[in-house]
C-alpha cells in the first residue's frame, strides 16, 4: 500500500479529520514531514482542506536558517503558504525543550490562522523508537502505548507508515528533502537507539520489528482507552465539588483496583487542567494517599496539589484559601468570599421567638453579647466551650465533628472578645444562651453569598 492510501487509512481509523479543516502542518525540512505535507496536498482535494505550513526554527545549528529557506521555497513550489518562527529554546534537556517549543509555536501558528488540526509527521520507526526508549526506561502500561495518533488537536497521519516509504516516495515524486545532521548525533538517546540498538534488533528477532512493536502500541493504547473510560466514570460516580477542589473518598478509592484508582487522580488532576506528564506520579500518589498513615500536609503532584483527611481526599490547583478576620456589627453582615458565604446578624424581640433549631442560624441574649463581634479563622491554642459540654481544645472538637484538615482553617469562628460563641454552621458555643428573662435576642444567620 503506498504511503497517500496508508495515511488515508490511518486518518479515517482514528477519526483525525472530518473534512473541510484548516490544517497547519509541522515541517523541519526532513523526508517524514516533507512527505506528511505531499499526502496532505494529495488529499486534500477529496477531504476540502485548507494547508497552511509552519517551520520551527529551534536555533540549536549555526546554519539552522537554511532549513527554513528551503522550506519556505518548498511551500512557493507547493503553492502552500509557510510561516517561520524562531523558537527559544529553554534550559535542560534539548529534545525535550525542543519539543516543547516546538508545539508551542505549532499552537499559536493553529490559533493564529483558525486552524482545527496539527499535523506531525510522527512515523512507524518513531513510534517503534519510543517504545524501545520507554522500554528502556521502565515505563509502565501507558508508556507503552506510545505515539497517540490523536491528542487535542494534534494528528500525525504517518503514525503506521515506515520512514522508507516516505523516501520512497519523495524519490518517486522528485521532491527534495534536507538532512539535519542531529539526528546522527548519538549523544542523543534516539539516536542511539535508531542507529545502534534498532538493527541488531532486527538481525537478531529476523522479524518486523518495527510492525510488531506498532501492533504492541495500538494494543495498549486500546487498554489505556478502556482504562481511561472506567476512570472517568469512577470520577464522575465518586468526586463532588468543594470550592473549585475536586473531593473523593479515600476509602472509595482504596477499594478499587489500584491502576484504576491511579487513574481516577490523574483523571482528576487532569479536570482540573493539570498540563504536566502525568505517567507515574498518579500511582506514586496513591500510595501516599492509600498509606496505612497519610500525609498530614498537602503534597504537589503533576501541577496540583493533593490533601487528605480522614476519609476525604481533596485534589485542587491550589490550597482552599484562608478566611480572613473581620468585624461583624451587631446588627449588621459580612461578606466572606473566600467561602462564598455571608454572616448576618440581627437584633429582635424577645417576646414570642422560636430559638432556631437548624445549624445556620443561632439565637444569643443580646445582653450578654458585645456590639460588635469578630469572625475570624481558628488559632494556635484556641478553646471552645460548645452548649451543653465542658470546654475543650478547638482542633479536638473539629477532629471529632470531622471537619476536613483543609476547611479547618476556612471554618467562620464567631468570636465574642473573651469567648468563641459560634463554630459557624457547626455548633453554637455555651454563652448568652436566650432565657425566660431575655429582653431581645441576637439572631446570627450563616448564608449563601448573594
Amino acid at each position: 500500500m503506498d504511503i497517500v492510501h496508508a495515511a488515508a487509512r490511518t486518518i479515517h481509523r482514528y477519526a483525525m479529520l472530518e473534512g473541510g479543516e484548516t490544517l497547519v502542518i509541522g515541517v523541519s525540512g526532513g523526508a517524514d514531514s516533507v512527505a506528511l505535507l505531499h499526502v496532505l496536498l494529495r488529499l486534500a482535494p477529496d477531504l476540502a482542506l485548507r494547508l497552511h505550513v509552519l517551520h520551527v526554527d529551534h536555533g540549536l545549528r549555526e546554519d539552522s536558517a537554511r532549513d527554513g529557506e528551503f522550506v519556505r521555497a518548498l511551500g512557493i513550489r507547493l503553492g502552500v503558504p509557510v510561516d517561520i518562527v524562531r523558537a527559544r529554546v529553554a534550559a535542560g534537556s534539548i529534545e525535550a525543550a525542543a519539543r516543547a517549543a516546538r508545539h508551542g509555536a505549532l499552537e499559536a501558528a493553529a490559533v493564529r490562522v483558525g486552524a482545527a488540526r496539527i499535523a506531525l509527521g510522527h512515523t512507524a520507526d518513531d513510534q517503534a523508537e519510543t517504545l524501545i526508549m520507554r522500554l528502556l526506561e521502565g515505563t509502565g502500561v501507558r508508556g507503552l502505548a506510545g505515539i497517540p495518533p490523536v491528542r487535542g488537536r494534534l494528528i500525525r497521519p504517518l503514525i503506521e507508515s515506515r520512514h522508507q516509504d516516505a523516501v520512497t516516495t519523495l524519490t518517486a515524486a522528485g521532491l527534495p528533502w534536507i538532512e539535519d545532521p542531529s539526528n546522527r548525533d548519538v549523544r542523543f538517546f534516539r539516536n542511539r537507539v535508531r542507529h545502534a540498538l534498532m538493527p541488531r534488533l532486527v538481525e537478531a528477532s529476523g522479524g518486523d520489528v518495527v510492525g510488531n512493536l506498532g501492533r504492541l502500541a495500538r494494543r495498549a493504547r486500546e487498554a489505556i482507552d478502556a482504562l481511561d473510560h472506567v476512570a472517568a466514570a469512577e470520577l464522575e460516580r465518586l468526586a463532588h465539588v468543594e470550592h473549585g477542589a475536586l473531593v473523593l473518598p479515600r476509602s472509595a478509592l482504596g477499594a478499587l483496583p489500584r491502576p484504576v484508582a491511579a487513574e481516577v487522580l490523574r483523571a482528576a488532576a487532569a479536570r482540573l487542567g493539570s498540563r504536566a506528564p502525568l505517567r507515574a506520579w498518579g500511582h506514586r500518589g496513591l500510595r501516599r494517599v492509600l498509606a496505612s498513615a497519610p500525609p498530614r500536609r498537602p503534597f504537589r503532584l503533576g501541577g496540583v496539589v493533593v490533601e487528605v483527611s480522614g476519609d476525604r481526599v481533596r485534589v485542587g490547583v491550589t490550597r482552599a484559601p484562608a478566611l480572613a478576620p473581620r468585624d461583624l456589627p451587631v446588627p449588621g453582615r459580612v461578606e466572606l468570599p473566600e467561602i462564598g458565604r455571608a454572616l448576618e446578624a440581627v437584633v429582635v424581640a424577645a417576646a414570642d421567638y422560636a430559638v432556631p433549631r437548624e445549624r445556620d442560624r443561632v439565637a444569643f441574649d443580646a445582653a450578654g453579647l458585645p456590639p460588635r463581634l469578630v469572625v475570624r479563622p481558628r488559632r494556635r491554642g484556641d478553646r471552645f466551650r460548645p452548649f451543653g459540654g465542658g470546654d475543650r481544645r478547638l482542633k479536638s472538637f473539629l477532629i471529632d465533628a470531622k471537619v476536613a484538615r483543609w476547611e479547618r482553617d476556612r471554618l467562620p469562628l464567631v468570636d465574642a472578645g473573651h469567648d468563641i460563641v459560634w463554630v459557624a454552621g457547626l455548633r453554637r458555643g455555651a454563652a448568652a444562651p436566650v432565657t425566660a428573662h431575655t429582653d431581645s435576642v441576637v439572631e446570627l444567620r450563616f448564608v449563601p453569598l448573594a
